[in-house]
């Protein structure tokens, strides 16, 4: 699949350099798994200094902006970590290594996932975690 990437994003991966916790390639693994999803469509938030937002959004849903946030969370440049926030009635965690943030996905609860340091097992968490939330998104439920 050939993905034309906004030109903001395209200019934040070319300035990752540093990366010593491996977020970038999950980032950009989570980003080729939504943009790989029928009738989502992506947009990206550059908030250098701050965060760099790619945000999902089904078609299917009627009332919520997203279904999915992806932070590349950019306080320290040099050391950038995984912000990845559901909405917290679309999703499970099973295994509770989630933060949940009271009203803290647009005003609504969420479940956020870190991704601040190289663990393929948390790697793998999260995009379970994608998976379900565009199957609700989906659905309809939201």
């Amino acid at each position: 699949m050939d993905i034309t990437w906004p030109q903001e994003f395209q200019d934040m991966l070319a300035g990752w350099q540093d990366d010593p916790v491996g977020a970038r390639p999950a980032f950009e693994a989570y980003a080729a798994r939504l943009a790989g999803l029928a009738q989502v469509t992506l947009s990206f938030k550059a908030r250098p200094g701050v965060s760099y937002s790619l945000r999902a959004r089904h078609a299917a849903q009627k009332t919520r902006e997203v279904f999915v946030l992806v932070d590349v969370v950019d306080d320290d440049p040099e050391n950038r970590w995984l912000s990845v926030c559901f909405y917290a009635d679309m999703v499970n965690d099973p295994d509770e290594r989630g933060d949940f943030v009271p009203g803290g996905l647009m005003g609504a609860d969420a479940c956020c996932l870190t991704l601040d340091e190289d663990d393929g097992e948390m790697r793998a968490y999260i995009a379970a975690r994608l998976d379900e939330a565009a199957a609700a998104a989906a659905e309809g439920r939201e």
